[in-house]
């Protein structure tokens, strides 16, 4: 026991709420996994987003400051070539440095072969008219020649001005291949993140379920009056504590079903012992062993004989009785055809039928119950029984089968003398005959009944006497499935 509450304690928390809690947690744990993977690679793409747009920004601005040095250095150049001047020679190579600083900056950044090629053409042809123009001597150089130089260097400002738009072109796919990457790889997390997931809530779920079920088939094995199999909970401790309940219930239960027993075999023994030397006295005397009797004491010897006749007979059925009780708590579930089960009824009440010149008659339907076979046979044929008993000589039974909706209603019906209204309720109580009829009080304990309907409850059915019909009137009404018994047989 101290090994297996050691095994318990490993597998499950300490109280039930604890292992709702846990599994709660392991079965969001992979989908805040990915919930945070998400967010971390949403962070990456928005600092790449920030940097591409610097980038870009900065390629732009670089770009359009070559593009404004560029035009510096054209109209510096030919002022030069028209009025050469110390200061305007200055300024010109001020532009000049600037150019090649902004140059670089441009030449640093990740570009492509082609605008690579055009910004080093360039700088080349800008480094060319420096050359000629910045380095030439006081006098004034070729005007033809700088146009030329300052025209082929003026063509190439736009196309180092699209350099921005190639750099920010770059950004935008590499932003673009990196979401949908990041897109992919989130597909691919959810997915997985799912199937974990319902994995673990399958695994959790059987987990939970398994204790719950030992307590579902701990109550119905109570229920089913099994007490002979000791009751064994596993899970949280308060789960096992309550296991630990049941099976303190079953022993009381074991306990209290030996008390009964024992009870009516007592009972039995000291009714049918006094009972049997009773009869046997009057045996005797009603063989006339202790001498000759007068005809009003055989008259005495015959009461005394047939009531103690009629007590045994009460002492067996009220010990059937509880036995029956006993047996509509443990039903032996099964399909049952009820229309076989209805002649095989039938079938067994015909010599008593045909005796007193009764015509019994059956018309059923093919219907399939789920019932213990044998308890059901017990309800039917004490029905048929009772109206084979209280139909004059010939009279009519008829016993009828149908399906409505979801049930399977039996209905027999006797051309006798009828259930008084005041008796409806109270003929199926234990031990009720009811008032003497036309036809006189029939013999029997009023157990028969009783017995029925506690069959009939049993598979969650009902028993009752039908009002306004000529004759008794009697319908059993039986779910085609009983969820009750069925429970309780499994």
């Amino acid at each position: 026991m101290d090994a297996e509450r050691t095994i318990s304690a490993l597998r499950y928390p300490r109280s039930f709420l604890g292992l709702l809690i846990a599994a709660f947690l392991l079965v969001a744990l992979p989908l805040i996994g990915t919930l945070l993977y998400s967010a971390w690679h949403t962070e990456r793409l928005t600092e790449q987003s920030r940097s591409a747009v610097s980038g870009a920004s900065a390629a732009a601005r670089a770009s359009r400051s070559v593009v404004d040095r560029i035009g510096s250095i054209e109209r510096l150049a030919l002022q030069l070539a028209v009025t050469p001047d110390e200061r305007l020679r200055a300024d010109f190579t001020r532009a000049h440095d600037s150019f090649k600083q902004l140059s670089a900056e441009l030449l640093s950044l990740t570009l492509k072969d082609e605008p690579r090629a055009v910004l080093n053409r360039t700088i080349a042809r800008e480094q060319a008219l420096y050359d000629y123009v910045g380095k030439a001597p006081k006098s004034a150089p070729d005007l033809r020649t700088v146009r030329a130089l300052t025209g082929a260097l003026v063509d190439d400002a736009y196309q180092v001005l699209a350099v921005s738009y190639f750099v920010a072109d770059r950004e935008v796919d590499r932003l673009g291949a990196s979401a949908e990457d990041v897109h992919r790889r989130l597909i691919v997390m959810v997915l997985i993140a799912t199937a974990l997931a319902l994995a673990a809530a399958l695994a959790l779920t059987r987990l939970i379920a398994q204790p719950i079920a030992e307590l579902d088939a701990a109550i119905r094995q109570l229920g089913s009056a099994d007490f002979a199999r000791p009751i064994r909970v596993s899970g949280p401790e308060d789960l096992q504590s309550l296991g630990e309940r049941l099976d303190w219930l079953r022993q009381r239960l074991t306990e209290l079903e030996a008390q009964k027993n024992r009870f009516l075999r007592h009972l039995s023994h000291d009714l049918k012992t006094p009972l049997a030397a009773l009869r046997e006295g009057t045996e005797l005397l009603n063989d006339q062993v202790a001498g000759p009797l007068a005809p009003p004491q055989r008259q005495v010897v015959a009461i005394l004989r047939d009531n103690s006749v009629k007590l045994q007979r009460l002492i067996e059925d009220l010990l059937d009785y509880q036995r029956a009780l006993h047996a509509a708590s443990g039903l032996q579930i099964g399909a049952v055809a009820l229309d076989g089960l209805l002649r095989q009824c039938v079938r067994s009440q015909q010599l008593a039928a045909q005796a007193k010149s009764q015509r019994l008659a059956l018309e059923t339907a093919a219907i399939t119950v789920w019932a213990d076979a044998a308890k059901l046979r017990s309800v039917i044929d004490n029905l048929v029984g009772n109206a084979v008993k209280f139909t004059p000589a010939g009279g009519e039974i008829r016993v009828l089968a149908r399906q409505h909706e979801d049930s399977a209603l039996i209905d027999v019906f006797d051309s006798g003398p009828g259930v008084p209204p005041e008796e409806r309720d109270a003929i199926f109580e234990a031990f009720f005959r009811g008032r003497a009829g036309a036809f006189g009080r029939a013999e029997g304990t009023g157990l028969g009944l009783a017995i029925a309907r506690e069959f009939t409850e049993a598979h969650g059915g009902r028993i009752e006497v039908v009002a306004g019909a000529r004759g008794g009137h009697f319908r059993v009404s039986l779910p085609l499935r009983p969820a009750i018994s069925l429970a309780e047989a499994a």
